[in-house]
């Protein structure tokens, strides 16, 4: 299936759940777990709180469409957030995402590590965001100066902060897991 054909696609099963499409088949997403949707709607609540106090064009956009650069006629992705600079307002999937962010859950750690390096096909990302469900902690993926990214991601613990440089965004790790039953 392209991802044209996705997009015209319907299930047709009433479940109201969430669909990807991984290399041209469709890939039907298991729905968060209280702890997963808790995290994700506090990172939404300080970003977008943030990014109002900014006063700029970005904005976060939750379960986006993106596309990566490597077989995008066959593979659109949903991250757990998606931020976005550019002034479009219509549409399925965000055309250039800046930040990604994935909520880790241990029952679909391979999938979301296989969206996480295909985010990084993506030209206009600068940063990918993993949060842990097990315990807290993070890991930072920073595209470099040269456009590369690094081997290796940036371990976050309880005690450190979350900075994404590309959006002057700073929190303490701690303050996405209120209320997650973890923090």
């Amino acid at each position: 299936m392209t991802v044209p054909e996705f997009l015209e696609w319907d299930p047709e099963d009433g479940s109201g759940q969430l669909w990807q499409l991984r290399d041209g088949e469709p890939e039907m997403m298991a729905p968060a777990s209280i702890r997963h949707g808790s995290i994700q709607s506090r990172l939404s609540y300080l970003l977008t709180g943030h990014l109002d106090r900014q006063a700029g064009s970005c904005r976060a956009v939750i379960a986006p469409g993106v596309v990566p650069r490597v077989r995008a006629d066959t593979n659109m992705l949903i991250p757990d957030i998606g931020v976005t600079c550019s002034a479009e307002t219509d549409g399925i999937a965000l055309s250039n995402p800046v930040v990604l962010i994935e909520i880790l859950s241990p029952s679909n750690e391979a999938q979301t590590r296989a969206n996480i390096w295909a985010y990084c096909t993506i030209p206009s990302v600068m940063e990918i965001l993993v949060l842990h469900t097990s315990r807290i902690g993070a890991e930072l993926l920073r595209r470099g100066a040269d456009g590369n990214w690094p081997a290796r991601p940036i371990q976050l613990g309880p005690d450190d902060g979350i900075h994404l440089e590309s959006l002057g965004f700073a929190a303490p790790l701690l303050a996405a897991y209120t209320n997650s039953g973890l923090g």
